[in-house]
């Protein structure tokens, strides 16, 4: 009931977010069932039925990577003061975000239903009843078990990825975690850096001593004679007027000029963060799937497999594109924080800096979405180039499923920069606060979709050229 609540009082942009992933749960659905179809009409051909719904796990993966997206940037779920109270903390907004997403992807399956038993013509009422009769088996009984199983599976494998991925986490250090759950003597928590005797604490000045006196309390003299010092009185005199001058020079640092980068002021910036550690394994696993599809181009069409669009190519050639999207993907983090470090290398201005630096900042957030539109328009190239005009037109299904990997692939990459537009919002305040013109922000944002189309447009292109390489001779 509360998953219902949320997902009616929404805003407009959410709501259209959700019905974006009803769209694709309904196309990824409606392909599941064409196959189960293919398999009624054609029972003496079981391989090219299995040889399909292999072919639905593209869609599948993309549908719930969208979905995924839209649930991490659902602003009905996230923490807010006062939920805890009533017994809505992090795993109980956990849940509630997974059973939103379920019902988003199953109100797209029961849309698939509906339109494929109107193809069917199990259904009248609308203009295209039967269109699609002798294809989807008409004339036999459609098994209800296996039509609910195969709709079943987005909302429950979508569901089960939200959970997993937005679970509650201790983001603390193992080491900070150990001293959370230890305790002292006397239930304080930690532990100090030398341990005590047994009656440390019953013994007169037991700490008073260590900690050098309590305060108002002159030290013990030594046996020489001279007095002890305390661990503070030999700090220089001068202290507090270098803190002055310090704290004069951070209040000048706050002045933005594009002309110098020490002008831009630093707790403005995000933070920066350590550089993603997937771009060497995405480069080994890229250059992997290249290294079949050279094999697949040496291996020649035996054991061909026929590819969406009227293609064929060999198993090998399917393993190397694999491997070439999931490097791609993995690479994406890395390959966008070495750009936001392109960006402020040889004495960048305030523009520059902020660019490079928020590039570095959401690396993850962003980079792997843009990995996989990379790796999406690298196939689609490879399969416009390989494309005859004389060979037989692309199948309605074969459409279908082109259209609905490019469209979650490009909507989970705009659902990104939504969710990295509102992680930063408080770096956009801080600097209008300072005085940054709008014109300045809205130019950083060029500025990074320009550095990122530099350097991704080419590795696209050079990727789908090889991808194609085994296809062409």
């Amino acid at each position: 009931m509360l998953a219902l609540r949320l997902t009616r009082g929404a805003r407009p942009a959410v709501q259209l977010r959700r019905l974006l992933v009803a769209l694709a749960s309904a196309g990824t659905g409606f392909l599941l069932l064409c196959t189960l179809g293919h398999a009624i009409s054609h029972p003496e051909d079981p391989s090219g039925a299995l040889l399909r719904l292999a072919w639905c796990l593209t869609p599948l993966a993309a549908t719930v990577h969208f979905s995924l997206a839209v649930a991490r940037t659902d602003p009905g779920t996230r923490p807010r003061p006062g939920l805890a109270a009533i017994g809505l903390g992090p795993a109980r907004l956990m849940a509630v975000t997974a059973t939103t997403t379920a019902l988003s992807c199953t109100l797209g399956s029961m849309l698939a239903l509906l339109f494929f038993l109107h193809l069917r013509g199990d259904l009248t009422g609308m203009p295209f009843d039967g269109a699609a009769a002798d294809f989807l088996a008409a004339d036999a009984p459609l098994p209800l078990p296996a039509a609910l199983t195969l709709l079943g599976l987005v909302p429950a494998i979508a569901s089960v990825t939200v959970g997993l991925v937005l679970r509650p986490r201790d983001d603390r250090p193992a080491s900070a975690r150990r001293e959370a759950r230890s305790y002292g003597r006397f239930g304080a928590y930690g532990r100090t850096a030398a341990r005590e005797t047994f009656g440390a604490y019953g013994r007169f000045r037991g700490h008073s001593a260590a900690a050098g006196g309590t305060a108002g309390t002159a030290p013990a003299p030594q046996r020489d004679g001279t007095p002890r010092t305390r661990a503070g009185d030999n700090a220089p005199a001068t202290a507090p007027a270098e803190d002055d001058r310090a704290a004069d020079t951070r209040t000048e640092d706050h002045r933005i000029d594009g002309n110098r980068s020490e002008d831009l002021a630093p707790e403005a910036l995000p933070a920066l963060r350590e550089a993603p550690k997937g771009l060497p394994w995405g480069i080994a696993v890229l250059a992997a799937g290249l290294a079949v599809e050279a094999y697949a181009n040496r291996q020649g069409t035996a054991a061909a497999t026929p590819l969406p669009g009227g293609l064929v190519g060999t198993p090998s050639v399917l393993v190397g594109w694999l491997l070439t999207a999931a490097g791609l993907a993995i690479a994406g983090p890395g390959l966008t924080h070495l750009c936001g470090r392109l960006l402020q290398s040889t004495r960048p201005g305030a523009l520059r800096l902020l660019a490079g630096r928020v590039l570095m900042a959401e690396s993850t957030r962003i980079g792997r979405p843009l990995g996989i539109v990379c790796a999406v328009t690298s196939g689609a190239y490879a399969m416009t180039t390989l494309y005859d005009p004389t060979s037989p037109e692309v199948g309605p299904l074969t459409t279908l499923g082109l259209l609905l990997v490019t469209g979650c692939a490009l909507a989970t990459l705009l659902t990104a920069a939504v969710e990295a537009k509102h992680a930063r919002s408080d770096t956009t305040a801080a600097l209008l606060r300072l005085g940054a013109p709008a014109t300045m922000l809205r130019s950083a944002a060029a500025l990074r979709a320009g550095a990122l189309l530099a350097l991704f447009g080419p590795l696209t292109l050079v990727v789908a050229e090889l991808a194609a390489l085994p296809l062409t001779s």
